[in-house]
Order: structure tokens, then sequence, then C-alpha cells
């Protein structure tokens, strides 16, 4: 079972998560913002990814140390759950369209933490209570990959709906995950000359 489990509490937020790579989608996610929440929630939905977050942070301040928090703490536990490796696809890359939006994803399980964002929506808060202000999910993609080790790039192709670029950009990235952690060779070799990811 490629899974993990999580926890991480600072002065600012108190985050718990479960994760099962091989899962079927289910999620749950409660942070208080709910437009991040729906984002969290492709993530799962359409990794195929098994997926519950449960965050308290001081957003009455600003909504950033959870944003950012959760997307460490999901790293985290990413990285725990997919192991050494051994035996999966590690490399993905798609284009992801919602109506109007268009959003390339470039993905690499390379034990090297690199971020690459490339997205401008045009820049209003997602209205909703409390409201999300879009440049958030830069720090949220940046926390996820850091912490995950792994390369992610992110480029808008289009797009003019600021909710529909930054869902492209989530849906993206979770379909990029699930091809990137699919097991193409069971108990075979990690996927790199070096032996190691």
């Amino acid at each position: 079972m490629r899974s993990a489990t999580s926890s991480r509490t600072t002065r600012e937020t108190t985050i718990e998560i479960v994760l099962e790579l091989d899962g079927s989608g289910s999620v749950e996610v409660e942070t208080g913002l709910p437009f991040f929440d729906h984002m969290v929630a492709q993530v799962a939905k359409h990794g195929g990814f098994d997926l519950t977050v449960k965050a308290t942070g001081d957003i009455d301040i600003d909504s950033h140390h959870t944003v950012e928090d959760t997307g460490i703490l999901l790293g985290e536990v990413f990285k725990q759950a997919l192991g050494d490796k051994a035996g999966v696809r590690r490399f993905a890359s798609n284009r992801i369209p919602l109506d109007e939006a268009v959003v390339e994803t470039v993905l690499d399980l390379s034990g090297r933490p690199y971020f690459h964002y490339d997205i401008d929506p045009p820049g209003e808060k997602i209205l909703g209570d409390p409201p999300f202000d879009p440049q958030l999910m830069e720090e949220f993609w940046r926390a996820f990959a850091a912490a995950a080790g792994l390369t992610l790039h992110l480029t808008m192709v289009r797009g003019r709906n600021t909710h529909h670029i930054l869902e492209a950009s989530a849906k993206g990235v979770a379909r990029a995950l699930r091809d990137a952690v699919r097991v193409e060779d069971p108990g075979g070799a990690v996927p790199s000359t070096k032996g190691t990811l």
C-alpha cells in the first residue's frame, strides 16, 4: 500500500493529511478556504488518490500560511507514500483545458525540487467566504514541489477566467501525478541510471 499519514503544527496552522496513492479519488478537504478546498479536491479526484486534509489556520490574518503549509505537508506525505519509486513511470506531461483556459503541466519525480510557474490569471480574487487570492496557488505548488522533491513546470497556454485557469492547473498536475506514479514495472528498478531518485 502506497500510503502515508502525517500532521504539522505551528503557531500559524494545524494540519493533518492522509493519502493513498492507489485509491479511487475519494476526497475530503477542509481548510476553511472553500475555493482552495475545491482545488485540492481536484488533485485527489483526477489523480485517482484517496485524500483527507484537515487544516485550521490564521485565515483571519491571511490565507497564505494555511495554503503554503498545506502544500508543504501534502508534498511530504506524497514523498513518503511514493517510497523508493521502484518501477514507476517517473515522467509525465499534458495540456488540460477548462473552457477557454489551457494549462500545460510537465512533471518529473526527480528527487530534485524545481518549480517553474508561468501562470498569469487576470488577478481578481475568487469570490467566496473568505475570498481567495489566486496568487496563493503559486505558493501552494512551490511548497508541494519542494517538499515532494519533484520537478514541476506549469505554463498557461491561454485563458481569461481566473477560476478556469487555476482549476485547469490543478487538474493538469493531478493527471500528471497519476501518470508519473503509475507502476509500469512491478518489482522493477528505480527509473534512473543513478539507481535512486
